[in-house]
């Protein structure tokens, strides 16, 4: 494995997705902070967190499981946003964007799995 895990495109998409979540959660209810918000952060942050320590662990094996466990992420991100949109804890147009980009980072979360 040449070059650095900030070098994969999947990673930085990563990055932006926890980027954009977080700022989507600044519209949420405040009764939701230690709800579904800390949940949905804390899921987007562990897509590029877990990507990163695979990476970092060096072996393909353990780099595929951590991909693994970054797409269950990704799909996790997904779920709560569904979640979050049928509370209307946000407006449409922004859930509807940040779902955009969690679908599109679980897509290349599973082709980098297969890949390995």
């Amino acid at each position: 494995m040449a070059g650095s895990y900030r070098d994969l495109v999947v990673w930085q998409r990563s990055i932006e997705l926890s980027v954009a979540v977080c700022r989507l959660a600044k519209a949420f209810p405040a009764d939701e902070r230690y709800g579904l918000t800390a949940q949905l952060r804390r899921a987007a942050v562990s897509v590029a967190s877990n990507l990163a320590e695979g990476y970092g662990r060096g072996s393909k094996g353990e780099y595929r499981q951590f991909a693994g466990i970054a797409r269950g992420s990704a799909l996790e991100v997904q779920t709560q946003l569904v979640i979050a949109k049928k509370l209307g804890m946000a407006g449409d147009r922004d859930l509807e964007a940040v779902a955009a980009v969690a679908d599109e980072v679980g897509k290349m979360l599973w082709a980098l799995f297969r890949k390995l």
